[in-house]
């Protein structure tokens, strides 16, 4: 037994090739169709949901399309329960055995609320996802980890946060999260409120830029040959799902927190088979109290594109890659006098 723990994650390394969707000439309209047609339907008996969602489509990945728009379209993220599971999980972070036992006293809570009211944070998607994918005889699985963003700050000790998917198709395995593409959460006076607002993005994601913002226990389901470290995941920019959209690869700087010199040149790299115009390349400024738009020198190479810009102040700056006024990714830049 002691042999074969050894030798299975070796195994899984041989089985799972990092892929980044070969879908691309697949006409998706009709999978699509069908999970608008049944919106609102129920969850009360899944297997005729499913039945309902994939009887009409040919290939695997059709179906797991339906399943996965349906899905993003017709579940609310529940933002408080969110907040109150990282909570107890924090609690109990210390003590696996109580951790474990609540885990196991709030699951069928969690479930029932999303049966009855199709509300649920990331584990419930994941795990919806998961079972209507099983009875459309598709492999998937459900991928606890690291969900980074703008306002998530995560260190060593953090514990995980957030859950997604792995489906298998063709023989080879996609990543995806429900969860983020069906919408956003946004205050109002300070109160957290989903907002329905789909985004195709994280369908069938290339795992180079998933790792990005998406960082698995088990590193083997990085689907990558090489693995960053959580060191290096938790140290690298912020980016933003707009680079998903424009199939936008930060390559560097490596580390979000940068220093420089004042009057020396810093230096932004990404690649993307996307062409984009130079002057629509920018970047955006920002200190405690000010903010501005500047053009930095763009040098393209192919699918490469390096921007460079001297900083003409010193102090801290928020530093925003604009790309076709969408924003890319975050650096923070301290600029110092010598």
């Amino acid at each position: 037994m002691r042999l074969l723990i050894r030798l299975l994650p070796f195994f899984i390394s041989a089985v799972l090739k990092g892929q980044h969707s070969n879908f691309k000439e697949v006409d998706f309209s009709k999978a699509d169709s069908i999970a608008t047609h049944y919106k609102g339907a129920s969850l009360k008996n899944l297997p005729i949901l499913t039945h309902n969602l994939t009887a009409n489509l040919k290939t695997d990945v059709e179906k797991f399309r339906a399943i996965y728009t349906w899905v993003s379209s017709n579940i609310k993220n529940d933002y408080s329960a969110y907040i109150r599971t990282i909570k107890k999980r924090k609690k109990f972070i210390q003590d696996k055995e109580a951790l474990s036992k609540w885990n196991a006293s709030a699951t069928p809570k969690v479930f029932k609320t999303l049966l009855e009211h199709k509300k649920t944070a990331c584990s419930g998607y994941a795990y919806l996802i998961r079972e209507l994918a099983t009875l459309a005889n598709i492999n998937c699985k459900i991928i606890n980890g690291y969900g980074r963003t703008a306002t998530t700050i995560l260190t060593n000790k953090s514990i995980p946060n957030h859950s997604w998917n792995a489906a298998e198709l063709n023989g080879e395995w996609y990543l995806c999260d429900a969860t983020w593409s069906a919408g956003k959460i946004v205050l109002d006076d300070n109160q957290p409120r989903f907002e329905a607002d789909y985004f195709d993005g994280y369908f069938l994601a290339n795992p180079t830029l998933f790792i990005k913002n998406h960082y698995p226990l088990e590193t083997n389901w990085t689907l990558l040959d090489q693995n960053p470290s959580f060191e290096d995941f938790i140290d690298g920019p912020v980016v933003y799902k707009e680079a998903y959209k424009k199939a936008i690869l930060i390559h560097g700087p490596k580390q979000m927190r940068l220093q420089t010199i004042k009057n020396e040149k810093i230096s932004f790299k990404f690649s993307s088979k996307n062409r984009f115009k130079n002057e629509d390349i920018t970047l955006k400024l920002k200190t405690s109290n000010s903010s501005k738009t500047v053009i930095p020198k763009v040098v393209k190479n192919k699918n490469d594109y390096t921007l460079s810009y001297v900083f003409e102040k010193t102090g801290y700056f928020d530093v925003h890659i604009i790309v076709e006024e969408a924003l890319i990714a975050t650096y923070v830049v301290r600029v110092k006098r010598n």
